[in-house]
């Protein structure tokens, strides 16, 4: 594997600029947050192509253009309140806390919300905070938040989550009527009682379990 460094501005230039993501900070949060740290070693020759991996317990981490699109479709500034649905393997948590966001993460699987926690930490980024549960409910206690990632596709659009939306914060989330496929939504808080919906593009993640999503995996 190449320097790491030079490979992530490759990824930057070829896989997210060009594609046309122009937020400064997301373009800059992508060349320093180190991928590799967050897929198996057996994947990390492949960290920096646009591509999904496997990161265990048959999940995956998304390609790094939908990351940087998510992101940016967050407009997420310092000193942001995120809520990090389907953590994962902890990368897209690292990309919004070196953008300066204040990251809470959930994350169904227990093994995979320990392997965040210790992935986090070893790339740089411990004020990261992870906890397993049903990320569906969001997380209330901790609620409002200017911005909530969902990386897990959605039947529809869960309620605990858009109530947990500050006004004026942002929910970015795959949602459709299949697992298979599903178009990624900006919602945005108006009011107390008010919502805009946007289509962004369709995608294809893995199903969201929980008690406001698919019931099973299925």
């Amino acid at each position: 594997m190449k320097d790491d460094h030079e490979e992530r501005l490759h990824m930057v230039d070829r896989q997210i600029r060009a594609r046309g993501i122009s937020d400064a900070a997301v373009l800059a949060a992508m060349s320093k947050v180190p991928r590799h740290l967050f897929v198996l070693s057996e994947s990390r020759h492949h960290a920096y192509e646009d591509r999904p991996l496997p990161i265990g317990c048959g999940q995956t981490i998304s390609q790094p253009y939908i990351v940087a699109l998510m992101c940016e479709a967050l407009k997420i500034e310092p000193g942001s309140r995120v809520l990090d649905i389907g953590t994962g393997s902890g990368y897209a948590a690292a990309v919004m806390a070196e953008m300066g966001a204040k990251v809470i993460g959930i994350e169904r699987k227990s093994e995979l919300a320990d392997r965040a926690k210790a992935n986090l930490v070893r790339a740089g980024y411990p004020t990261v905070r992870v906890h397993c549960g049903d990320g569906t409910l969001g997380y209330p206690q901790e609620a409002p938040f200017d911005a909530i990632m969902v990386a897990a596709g959605s039947p529809a659009l869960p309620g605990p989550l858009k109530d947990q939306l500050a006004i004026g914060g942002r929910l970015v989330i795959p949602a459709g009527p299949t697992r298979r496929q599903q178009q990624l939504l900006r919602v945005t808080r108006l009011s107390e009682t008010e919502y805009s919906s946007e289509p962004l593009c369709d995608v294809t993640f893995v199903p969201l379990i929980g008690e406001e999503g698919w019931k099973d995996a299925s």
